[in-house]
């Protein structure tokens, strides 16, 4: 059971992580972002302190941010600690990527020095990985840039579950303190460029003078930056960008003045770039670089106005969110499919069986005014249903009204094939694999089962889903399907596995045992794989043991 919450803890820890950075980019003023990063450490990572140590313009750390004890928030905060303590610090202890673990063992020697810190007594740790009052982690924040420059120092303490983050904890830790630096600097760039936009407003030769300091800022911002018209026949063209929104998309600057955002935005994002509204609109898209491929963005925008004229052009600040990306997507196939075989793992096969799944079709028939509610979306009134496999997506729409367009999941007849068709799922389990593993070793076993995760793929048709369910345990999901197409399918999946499997030089072989169920509304999805579970095993003991030999 611990290994099947599994997935559900990483896909919770995503969660929290996105929701902690998403709540980064609502704060308004630097102030409001470095509270929001303190808060979000207490909130969104687990831990029962959290402190925000910002380096001030002379070199040394002021606390600028508390969350979690008021009584140490009032004590601590505004209180400096020099950039020589700090760096002792971050120089001592244990390495943990980029985040830097001091055990109680070593930190004792701190206990004097000039960095403001708070702690309470407690007892020596009882098992290896217990937190102790003393022990101390720390997670720099750098400039954006690609630099080392220092930007300040998330200091934690006290995790809820009393144990020291593993390796999704120190994860999700590192991926928060670089989007917290992402977030001050932005927040330090908004603040800059206000200040500019301000000044335009002022008088003729207070306006040129801050035209020049708007000019320094946006040229060197570290960041993409981009001036677009708004109004006339030339609305959202690019009038001006920055050298780094040129070098982010690879084009220069007088190519730039070609485009607008809606020529350079990926077409599955035009929809989001046109809802983004113009004054503090903000968006995550695709934008197309001049190699052809897509990089992920984040605009923000803002509307420089002319106090006479109305609006004049439109300011977009473009952050380059790639890594990111590629983080969360990443997490979220690590949290839904199997780390050894790459398929689907039982969260996900659950998933899409559930999503195909609805009551019963004879359930009561909604009446005409819950049929109107259902479409046009009372919540309370209505079901919905939504459908996602590896080559397709539906999109959700209400069930049990006049306007139900769900289809409902039948078995097909078994002995008088009626034509209904059905989504078939087909049982595997391995015969022979146990020996394998005994005989050869677990290394041997895994390639085995790669390699069955492979054939089963490459025998079954694009929509269709092959999971693996845990140790020898396959299952696949075949739509439309019926009762003959599906002994059929199963007859060509045992033929895929038969043949001799090479490791290492050694040629190994497995049989599989196939059972045939089917997922039908009114079900529960453990009651559809018990009853394919239970026909498996009843087609197991079927087969003489001279068909199941394998090895």
């Amino acid at each position: 059971m611990e290994a099947e919450s599994e997935p559900y803890v990483r896909l919770a820890t995503m969660r929290q992580l996105h929701q902690a950075v998403a709540d980064l980019n609502t704060a308004r003023s630097l102030a409001d972002t470095l509270q929001t990063v303190a808060d979000g450490i207490v909130t969104g990572l687990g831990y029962e302190l959290g402190c925000v140590n910002l380096v001030r313009p002379d070199g040394d750390l002021v606390i600028a941010a508390f969350a979690g004890n008021a009584a140490a928030e009032a004590l601590i905060t505004g209180r400096v600690g020099s950039r020589a303590s700090w760096e002792r610090r971050l120089a001592m202890g244990e390495s943990w990527d980029q985040l830097r673990f001091i055990p109680h063992t070593e930190g004792w020697v701190l206990l004097d020095d000039d960095v403001p810190q708070w702690h309470t007594e407690g007892p020596e740790p009882r098992f290896e990985d217990e937190w102790h009052p003393l022990d101390r982690l720390y997670a720099p924040m750098y400039a954006s840039g690609g630099g080392r420059d220092l930007l300040g120092v998330i200091s934690v303490d006290r995790p809820r579950n009393g144990r020291r983050p593993g390796a999704w904890g120190r994860e999700a830790l590192q991926m928060y303190a670089s989007q917290a630096a992402i977030a001050i600097s932005n927040a330090r760039l908004r603040a800059n460029m206000q200040r500019a936009l301000v000044r335009l407003e002022r008088e003729q030769q207070a306006l040129r003078a801050s035209e020049e300091s708007f000019r320094q800022a946006f040229e060197y911002a570290p960041s993409g930056m981009a001036i677009a018209e708004m109004g006339g026949d030339q609305q959202g063209r690019l009038l001006r960008t920055n050298d780094a929104l040129c070098r982010l998309l690879g084009r220069p600057a007088s190519v730039m003045r070609r485009y607008s955002f809606a020529d350079l935005v990926h077409p599955e994002d035009i929809g989001t770039l046109l809802r983004t509204s113009a004054e503090g609109g903000r968006a995550e898209l695709r934008l197309s670089r001049r190699d052809g491929t897509y990089l992920w963005v984040s605009l923000r925008n803002s509307v420089v106005a002319d106090t006479a004229d109305g609006p004049r052009f439109l300011l977009t600040h473009v952050e380059d969110i790639e890594e990111r990306k590629r983080h969360e997507l990443n997490l979220a196939h690590r949290a839904s499919h199997d780390a050894l075989t790459g398929l689907p793992n039982s969260a996900e096969l659950k998933s899409r069986i559930g999503a195909r799944l609805c009551e019963r079709p004879d359930s009561p028939a909604a009446t005409a005014i819950e049929a109107l509610d259902a479409a046009y979306g009372d919540v309370e009134s209505s079901l919905t249903h939504s459908y996602q496999a590896d080559g397709y997506e539906g999109e959700a729409v209400p069930a049990g009204g006049l306007y139900d367009h769900h289809v409902h999941a039948l078995a097909p007849d078994a002995e008088h094939d009626d034509g209904t068709k059905g989504l078939a799922v087909l049982f595997c389990d391995l015969d022979g694999f146990k020996s394998i593993n005994d005989r050869f070793g677990h290394h041997t076993g895994d390639a085995v089962l790669i390699e069955v995760a492979r054939r089963l793929s490459t025998c079954v048709r694009d929509g269709d889903t092959v999971a693996r369910l845990g140790g020898d345990e396959f299952v696949v999901l075949a739509d439309g399907l019926g009762a003959a197409d599906a002994a059929d399918l199963a007859v060509r999946l045992r033929n895929a596995i038969i043949p001799p499997i090479r490791v290492d030089g050694r040629a190994v072989r497995v049989g599989a045992s196939f059972g045939i169920g089917w997922a039908e509304c009114g079900m529960s999805v453990e009651e559809v794989l018990r009853s394919a579970d239970q026909r498996m095993y009843v087609e197991k003991r079927s087969r003489s043991k001279v068909h199941r030999r394998a090895g």
